[in-house]
């Protein structure tokens, strides 16, 4: 008889163990924790990601637009770049951009390692140009024995570089939110409000493209489907890439995971409250009106998409030497 207990009790487990793991059918699927194989290139690339040094100035670093302590975005209408400059397009969140398609919001860079190397030689962001990284990075002991460490090999190179800045952005992912919560099962994760909110989001056919684990950034969508959207902003989408006419305002759907930290919104950042971007998207993208409550009700849902913020122990730079180039923001 206590055995017969016992193997019911077993099976009972073993049941509910299956339908914890079970996870509902919704056009939204659970962020999965990041995997680290190779520790010691994330680590080189979490020094090079918050390291100035890679700019001209020696004052802007990835951190700078991609602050991880903002939702991996500055908060910023556009960005600021080198001497001041102001940016042309708002800073895309780094968090959960290893699921995206592509990078930048016209799609240009294939793959993170890719997207790396951009804002480095673009004279409006970091305004260095690789050659220069690369020789400054060769004057700092630490990194060079780091490089070797990691690679096998001192040498020190922009391929190295990028590798090494995206193996670390690809552990940047937010698990756990209160909508992944619920998706796995947990009929207590979400209010009344936020499930009427997400019962609007997928009625409505926003989920069409912003739907799979990102919510978003998967495909790129005209800007602007049943009213055009007016802006001053110079950016063409797609079109920039491809020189295709029909590409023009065709950006990358942007991830919705922790869309209340990434304000403000769209390509131009015109959009400041996560209320006026889901008023205006209905609009111009769905050709229907929201209510105050429709609306309500819907930032309530994107509000539960705010996960596990990545944490990490801030890295110590290896110190610059007397052949470091020195800092000069003000040139």
């Amino acid at each position: 008889m206590k055995l017969k207990a016992i193997a019911i009790a077993s099976a009972l487990a073993i049941t509910g163990t299956a339908w914890a793991a079970t996870v509902r059918d919704e056009p939204i699927q659970p962020i999965q924790p990041a995997k680290v194989t190779n520790p010691a290139l994330v680590e080189l690339g979490k020094k090079l990601y918050f390291d100035p040094r890679l700019s001209r100035s020696g004052f802007i670093s990835c951190n700078s637009c991609h602050n991880l302590s903002m939702g991996g975005s500055d908060n910023l209408k556009t960005s600021i770049g080198d001497k001041w400059q102001q940016g042309p397009i708002n800073s895309p969140t780094v968090l959960n951009s290893s699921l995206a398609v592509a990078q930048f919001w016209d799609g240009r860079a294939a793959d993170l390692k890719e997207q790396a190397g951009g804002p480095i030689a673009n004279p409006g962001e970091m305004a260095f140009t690789h050659d220069l990284a690369v020789g400054t990075l060769r004057t700092i002991p630490g990194y060079v024995a780091e490089f070797k460490s990691v690679f096998g090999s001192a040498d020190v190179s922009i391929d190295k570089i990028t590798q090494a800045i995206a193996a670390f952005e690809e552990t940047l992912v937010t698990p756990n939110s209160p909508f992944d919560q619920w998706l796995k099962g947990d009929d207590k994760a979400l209010t009344d409000r936020e499930l009427a909110g997400y019962g609007l989001f997928k009625e409505s056919g926003c989920v069409a493209c912003h739907n799979g684990p990102a919510v978003g950034g998967t495909s790129f969508q005209k800007m602007g489907l049943f009213e055009p959207y007016k802006t001053n902003n110079p950016a063409e989408g797609r079109a920039g890439v491809t020189g295709k006419d029909e590409d023009r305002m065709n950006f990358k759907v942007p991830t919705l995971r922790n869309v209340e930290l990434t304000y403000p919104y769209y390509h131009d950042g015109e959009a400041e409250t996560l209320e006026e971007a889901v008023e205006v998207m209905g609009r111009l993208q769905l050709g229907r009106k929201y209510s105050e409550q429709e609306i309500s009700d819907i930032v309530a849902f994107l509000k539960t998409l705010t996960g596990d913020q990545p944490t990490f122990v801030m890295p110590i730079l290896p110190p610059s030497t007397n052949a470091t180039p020195k800092p000069n923001p003000w040139q």
